[in-house]
Formats: structure tokens, C-alpha cells, sequence
């Protein structure tokens, strides 16, 4: 059909009648092309180039014997021509060149205070009227951000109030956004007020765009939780953007707001997706207040906006939202109520970066329900797992790093977590969640929760969670993938300095013990049992004479932390209390009967193992009989206990 109408659509050639040619003239007539013969051009008669009028010699020169420059001379030629045409160009160029000189100056730090605050002084001077026009150039924004960092505060008054109407326009420019936060750093409580005020409605504006945001940014860390609640607030819907006083700040939580005001949720809705989507779609995501907002999208958004959110943000995108306290929770969220092609996309996304990850604070809340979550054990093991081993004493060492490896050696527990990151894991998404039926009943039948598996698998992002068993994950995640052997071997080789340091004790402790469930038995009873003899020997070393001062390191019962460390293994692991015993402590109690070292001693007849109390039992009794040995008070010890 296509074909028929370009026939019928193309133009019919007319018929000639033989006998009726035109005549043409033989001047015209078509001749054979020769092989050597130049292309003809039918214009060429009609449009002939001008002929170049002749310019005769100027006298005096001699063209022939005229000296080529040399590369020096063109060089110096070219940066003369590029002068004049910055000249041309630059309304304030020659000015620009004076404060270049001044700044080179002034920012050496070898300069006393007296001689740069006279430099700062004569550039403020200069530049005064000017400063506007010239912030947003290279070198200029350089030199104003020099100035306002050392200038007076009577300077600083002057520059801020000359830059405040044109605030706004500078935050949009890639080099004077570095100043405008400088400002900021530097500015008054009144001055900073003033500045978020003149935000008002063009908040969501500059969020989208890519050097605007991080002034809004900045203006948002900086600001108080008033200033802040304004800021978020005309992200939320039309009315409050132009109605900001309908609100006070301790209607924080937009749910709040919606009740309040008696606002239609799909409004508030609509009018959030048409802030986030352009956010999202540029990938302006690394702010805390672009985090913040999305939480509470998650709060009143229906299971497709929801849905649509996680699909954009898992993959790549996600590494750079986990780094604040509000982005870990939407990180978690994304993980929870992802399916299962986007949480394989969130694990290849952080390929390269598990280790900076695990060191972050809220990043390694993100690998903490990834591991308690995700089923496909052979992905978390090949990108996660194998990660975190290449690093792994630098990550027991840390505060954030030991939070997955804690995770897996005893999963959930108050010890290792804060209430509030115990309360992100339990966080969900409600439109999405099945945490709560139709009836508004918690809970849920098997029957549910298989319908809202296949769910989850046909892309509805309903389940929270996996399918596998727990027990089996961390067993394939922990003991199967090499991570519980190696991390036995880090404890061997690093035993002294894992029981020394605030945070290592606890990862060396839930190694020696076996993990929650004994996990670790009998996989590892070999090297447990080496792991047992190496503290055993830490322990027989001699007790140094020389003061804490002078000696290098404290002798490993003499230590705070070491101490009580041991003292939980001789209570809780009765394999290690009798092999510290009989290797290290048999005949030895005396000496060791005084200070930190008395509690572990102590810790003997405090042991609900009966084989444990009889090994230290007939040489204790004599040192407590001798007053030599305290035992701690019984009520004390059981409300330890317990």
C-alpha cells in the first residue's frame, strides 16, 4: 500500500510526441564525458568569484628578504593578541589582573595578620561597586572568597550586602556557588535568615539544577530546625509554598501537615512527584534534603509511585543517596521492597565500593539489611562478601565496618545496635508493605504471604524481606562463603590488639563464643580451639614491673577491655575457660588477684559450669580466705547475668 501511494504521489513525467522535440542549440547539446575531462559545473557561468583587487608594495620593503618570526617572538606575538582580545572581551580585565597580584600575595602563609588584613583591605576597596560584575569570574571568585575569609566583619557586612540581590543568580554560576557558601560559613544569624528567606519559591528550582542545589544544600545544614522545616515544606504542596505560616515546626512529619490542614493527599501527591521526578531523572541525588523529602514521598505515596521510585533509584544511583541518616532509611526501604532484579542491580551498583560502604555510618546500616535480606547468596557472596574480606582487620577495627560481620555473628542484637537503627530495619513502605491486612489487623496468613510472593516476582514490590530461611542464608553467607575462616584467622593473628581495642573485643568475642546458634560449630572447632590457645598464651606472659607510663602496652589482664572480654569468654565459653586455666592461670592466681585482673580470676567460681568452678575452686578458696581475692557481690553478678 505504501508503495502505491509514492507511485501516485510522485510527480508524472510528461510525454513526449516523436517528431515534436525541442530544439536546442549545438553549444548546448549533451557530449560525450571523457575519462579526463573535469566535472562541469552549470553555475560556474553564472557566479564567477570577484577578482582580488591588487595591492601595490608598500615602498620601503623588501617582501623578498623579509626575517620569518622566530618561536619565541610568535609566542609572545599570540599572548599579546590574546591580551587585547581579554581586553576587548573582559569590561573588568585590567582590575581582575590587579587582584590576581594582591591575592598571590595574601594568601601566602608565611604573611603576618597586619600585612594580609592591609591586602584584604585595598581589594575589598577595589573591588567595591564592582563586585557582582566580577564574582562570577575564575579568578575574581577566587579572590573575593580570600577576602571574605580574612576581612573584618564591618567588610564582610559590606560585601554580603552588596552580593544579596544577586544571591539567587551567583548560586547558579559554577564559580561563584563557591563563594555564596563561603558567605554562608561566614554569614550572621540575621544575614543567613535573610538568605533561605529570599528562597522562598525557588526551592524545587534550584534542587534541579546541578550547581544550584548544593547552595540549597548547604543552606539547609546550616539552617536551624525552623529555617529547615521552611525549606522542606514548599516541596510538599502549592498552598504551603505560598502559604508558609499555616504550619508550625512541630508539625514536622507530612502525614501531620495533611491531618492538620485538611489537605488532598493527591494533590500533595502530584505536586511531590513533579519535584522529585526531574531530581531523580538528572541524578541531583547526594543531598540530605532531596533524602529527606523523599522519606516522606514514601509515607503517602500509592504502590505504582512507590514502585517507580525504587526502580529509578536501585542500581549505581543508590551508592551515592546511603552516605546521610535519611538516605541509609531509603536505601533500607529500596532494599526491602525491591524485586529481585533490582536488588541484583543495588548489589552490582556498590561493585568497588563495599569497603567505603561498610565504613560509613549509614552505609553500613544498608549492607546490614542486605545480608538479613537479600536470597541470592551467590551475588552477595561474589560482590559483598568477598569485598569485605579483602579488608577485613581495618573493618573489625572500626565502629561502622564490624556492623555486618556483627550482623552475621549475631543478628539483631542490642548490644552491636542503637534503638533507632533497630527501628530503620523494621522500617516499610505502607502501600507496599503486608505487614497489615485489608481488615487493619497485624499480621499476616501463609496464604498471604505466598500470594504476595508471586506478587513481589511479577513486579508488584510487596514483600518485605526473602523467601529463604534466615538460619540458612547466614549459614551459606558466613560459614559457606569463607568469611567465618578467615575472620578466625584475623582473631589468631591480631588476638592482643582485637582484646585491646573498644570495638574489636566484641567481633573476637562472638568468634570465640561460636556466633548466635553456635553457627561456627563444628565447622571451626579447630581453629576455635587454636584461636583459645592463642589468648592463652597473650595471657601467660609475664606481668611487666616497669610503671603503665613506661611500658609500651598493658599486659592483656591489666588492660580495661581486655579484661572484661576474657572475663564474658571464661562465663560464657566453658572450652575456653578451661584452656586459659590449665595453660595460663593454674598456680598462677596470686599474682594476678589484684585490679582488672582480679575480676577475671573471680570470674571462675562465677561460671554456671559446674567443670569450670572445680578447676579454680580449691586454689581460690584459699586467696579469698586470706582476703587476697574479692568476689564480687551476688546481686550484682545475677543482675549482670540476666
Amino acid at each position: 500500500m505504501a508503495a502505491k501511494k509514492q507511485e501516485k504521489s510522485s510527480p508524472k513525467k510528461r510525454k513526449q510526441i516523436p517528431g515534436n522535440k525541442p530544439e536546442t542549440n549545438s553549444s548546448t547539446s549533451k557530449k560525450p564525458k571523457l575519462l579526463d575531462s573535469k566535472p562541469s559545473n552549470p553555475r560556474s557561468t553564472d557566479f564567477k568569484k570577484p577578482p582580488k583587487p591588487f595591492k601595490p608594495r608598500e615602498p620601503g620593503l623588501d617582501h623578498e628578504k623579509q626575517v620569518p618570526l622566530s618561536k619565541q617572538e610568535g609566542r609572545l606575538r599570540a599572548k599579546e593578541l590574546a591580551e587585547a582580545r581579554k581586553k576587548k572581551r573582559k569590561r573588568h580585565y585590567n582590575l581582575e589582573q590587579e587582584l590576581a597580584h594582591l591575592w598571590e600575595k595574601m594568601r601566602q602563609r608565611n604573611i603576618s595578620k597586619e600585612d594580609r588584613s592591609k591586602l584584604v583591605s585595598e581589594a575589598v576597596e577595589k573591588m567595591k561597586g564592582k563586585i557582582p560584575e566580577i564574582a562570577s569570574s575564575h579568578v575574581s571568585s577566587r579572590v573575593l572568597q580570600t577576602c571574605v575569609k580574612y576581612c573584618s566583619q564591618a567588610e564582610k557586612d559590606a560585601v554580603f550586602e552588596e552580593l544579596q540581590p544577586h544571591l539567587l543568580t551567583l548560586a547558579c554560576n559554577t564559580y561563584a556557588v563557591h563563594l555564596v557558601t563561603k558567605m554562608l560559613d561566614n554569614a550572621s544569624k540575621m544575614q543567613l535568615a535573610a538568605f533561605i528567606s529570599s528562597l522562598r519559591g525557588h526551592v524545587a528550582s534550584l534542587l534541579r539544577h546541578m550547581v544550584g542545589s548544593v547552595v540549597v544544600e548547604h543552606a539547609y545544614q546550616l539552617g536551624n530546625a525552623t529555617q529547615k522545616h521552611e525549606l522542606l515544606v514548599e516541596l510538599y504542596s502549592t498552598e504551603l509554598q505560598l502559604f508558609k505560616d499555616l504550619i508550625s515546626k512541630n508539625e514536622g512529619r507530612l502525614l501531620d501537615i495533611i491531618s492538620k490542614l485538611d489537605l488532598q493527599k493527591s494533590s500533595v501527591l502530584r505536586h511531590m512527584t513533579s519535584v522529585i521526578q526531574p531530581i531523580l531523572e538528572k541524578g541531583i541525588i547526594d543531598h540530605s534534603i532531596v533524602h529527606r523529602v523523599l522519606i516522606e514521598y514514601f509515607t503517602i505515596a500509592e504502590q505504582f509511585s512507590a514502585t517507580d521510585v525504587i526502580k529509578q533509584l536501585s542500581g549505581p544511583l543508590l551508592v551515592r543517596v546511603i552516605h546521610t541518616k535519611d538516605g541509609s532509611k531509603v536505601g533500607m526501604l529500596c532494599v526491602k521492597h525491591g524485586s529481585s532484579k533490582e536488588r541484583k542491580k543495588i548489589i552490582k551498583g556498590m561493585k568497588g565500593h563495599v569497603h567505603k560502604i561498610a565504613l560509613d555510618q549509614g552505609g553500613s546500616m544498608v549492607l546490614v539489611c542486605l545480608v538479613s535480606t537479600v536470597d541470592d547468596t551467590k551475588l552477595t557472596t561474589k560482590v559483598v562478601i568477598h569485598e569485605l574480606q579483602e579488608n577485613l582487620k581495618d573493618l573489625v577495627l572500626d565502629k561502622n565496618g564490624r556492623r555486618p560481620l556483627l550482623q552475621l555473628l549475631h543478628p539483631n542484637c542490642s548490644r552491636y545496635l542503637t534503638p533507632d537503627d533497630l527501628a530503620s530495619l523494621s522500617l516499610s513502605i505502607p502501600s507496599l508493605s503486608n505487614k497489615v491486612n485489608n481488615s487493619g489487623e497485624e499480621g499476616s496468613s501463609d496464604l498471604e504471604l505466598d500470594e504476595a510472593d508471586t506478587n513481589a516476582e511479577d513486579g508488584l514490590h510487596s514483600v518485605e524481606g526473602g523467601k529463604k530461611d534466615p538460619a540458612i542464608r547466614r549459614q551459606e553467607l558466613l560459614v559457606q562463603s569463607g568469611l567465618a575462616e578467615k575472620l578466625v584467622d584475623v582473631c589468631i593473628t591480631s588476638a592482643g590488639e582485637l582484646l585491646r581495642s573498644n570495638f574489636g573485643k566484641e567481633v573476637i568475642y562472638e568468634v570465640a563464643t561460636g556466633g548466635a546458634g553456635g553457627i561456627l560449630h563444628p565447622t571451626l572447632d579447630d581453629k576455635l580451639s587454636e584461636l583459645y590457645e592463642t589468648i592463652a598464651s597473650l595471657v601467660a606472659e609475664p606481668k611487666s614491673q616497669e610503671s603503665k607510663e613506661d611500658s609500651k602496652e598493658e599486659h592483656i589482664l591489666e588492660n580495661f577491655h581486655s579484661s572484661r572480654t576474657i572475663r564474658k569468654l571464661i562465663l560464657d565459653c566453658p572450652t575456653f575457660a578451661s584452656t586459659l586455666w590449665n595453660k595460663a592461670l593454674k598456680g598462677k592466681c596470686e599474682l594476678w588477684a589484684q585490679g582488672h585482673s582480679g575480676k577475671v580470676i573471680a570470674a571462675f567460681l562465677e561460671s554456671s559450669d559446674s567443670k569450670v568452678n572445680q578447676l579454680a575452686k580449691k586454689e581460690l578458696k584459699k586467696l579469698i580466705d586470706g582476703g587476697i581475692l574479692k568476689m564480687p557481690d551476688p546481686k550484682v553478678a545475677t543482675g549482670k547475668k540476666e
